[in-house]
């Protein structure tokens, strides 16, 4: 009877450790997988709107007045339409701003205090209700001596919604992984110490 109880003590924390492994386990490979997912998502976003960005500035030139133009329109409609979600921006000093139709009258606010070389993104919530993911990037027109900041902003609305969409199939995923793996563990566990069960002293 001793030696019964012993191995029921034995197998049900065999079960409970097994059971701590795994939740942990599970929680920090859906914690990492989660972190890399989202990152992939932001950075094909963010790559969209370089790409918006790109055009922006290869279709930008300096008219007689010194201002900046389009040489041809750019191609997305949602530029054209307001409050759309999609906007661009042209700032330089001295200026007057140069804005997509789809701002209406807002305007982006632009972080002037520093030189970009290369694009860079990040998070902004200057529209009320409006979160946004913004693009931009400063350079020197062939014909001009200002320093021009192109931007790019898009609301964050299908951004978040694609990574809700992944969290959801993550948390999904990992809760069955991790029941199927809890049934497993606790069938072996009491399959594997039955033997021991049926000695009796």
């Amino acid at each position: 009877m001793a030696q019964s109880n012993q191995t029921g003590s034995l197998s049900r924390r065999m079960m409970l450790i097994a059971m701590g492994w795994i939740s942990i386990l599970l929680l920090l490979g859906g914690l990492a997988l989660d972190r890399t997912l989202t990152s992939l998502i932001t950075q094909n976003f963010d790559d969209q709107l370089g790409y918006m960005l790109t055009a922006m500035i290869g279709s930008a030139e300096i008219g007689p007045d010194g201002e900046v133009f389009f040489n041809r329109p750019l191609g997305d409609q949602r530029f054209l339409e307001p409050n759309s979600g999609l906007y661009w921006q042209i700032r330089g000093k001295g200026h007057d701003d140069f804005p997509s139709r789809s701002l209406w009258d807002r305007t982006l606010r632009v972080r002037g205090d520093h030189v970009d070389a290369a694009p860079h993104a990040f998070d902004s919530r200057e529209f009320r209700g409006e979160p946004l993911r913004v693009v931009e990037r400063s350079i020197i027109l062939p014909g001009s001596d200002t320093r021009w900041w192109f931007t790019v902003a898009a609301s964050r609305k299908d951004l978040d919604l694609q990574i809700r969409n992944v969290r959801s199939i993550l948390v999904y995923s990992f809760a069955i992984l991790g029941i199927g793996l809890l049934v497993m563990v606790a069938l072996q566990t009491l399959y594997g110490l039955s033997p021991l069960r049926r000695v009796r002293l």
